[in-house]
């Protein structure tokens, strides 16, 4: 892993304040990256480490780690234009039962509504445009800021 191009910013945890015996309520963790497909490896050890530690599903696993690279991905060559001058900045939170993952690049956006449907006929055979429609399929709520360079992805009851 080249360290040039990765800043783990922060991890918090916050510890319930009405059980003795502490249970994490809530853990947030940052992670800047540079805009180079090689930095999709620290993602994924990160989407690993917290998957493992919180003890979330196999299953789930699997939706969360698929829908985050892809929108990383999506971030770095679509957003940022593989500019490794720019930065994709990644928050995981994961809230009791809940994971929430936010995406943001530092492109012009896009309208999520202008992605031709790659379930048409006409688009099945092309090579791009199925990474927003997956994502929507594996997440269990995916929203888009205004500006269309940030994503918000929420997994529902991940460690069942």
């Amino acid at each position: 892993m080249d360290c040039k191009n990765v800043n783990i910013i922060e991890t918090k945890r916050k510890k319930s304040k009405y059980k003795v015996n502490a249970v994490k309520d809530q853990m947030i963790k940052k992670i800047k990256i540079k805009s180079k497909v090689e930095s999709l490896r620290t993602v994924e050890n990160a989407i690993d480490n917290i998957t493992g530690e919180e003890g979330i599903s196999l299953d789930n696993y699997g939706k969360i780690l698929v829908s985050v690279l892809e929108a990383v991905n999506n971030a770095i060559v679509h957003g940022n234009k593989a500019d490794a001058n720019k930065n994709v900045d990644i928050e995981i939170k994961l809230n009791k039962n809940d994971l929430i993952v936010i995406i943001k690049d530092e492109g012009i956006g896009f309208k999520p509504e202008d992605i031709p449907d790659p379930t048409d006929p006409e688009n099945i055979e092309a090579i791009n445009g199925r990474g927003v429609f997956l994502m929507s399929k594996l997440a269990d709520d995916i929203r888009f800021n205004k500006k269309g360079n940030n994503v918000t992805m929420k997994f529902k009851n991940i460690k069942t």
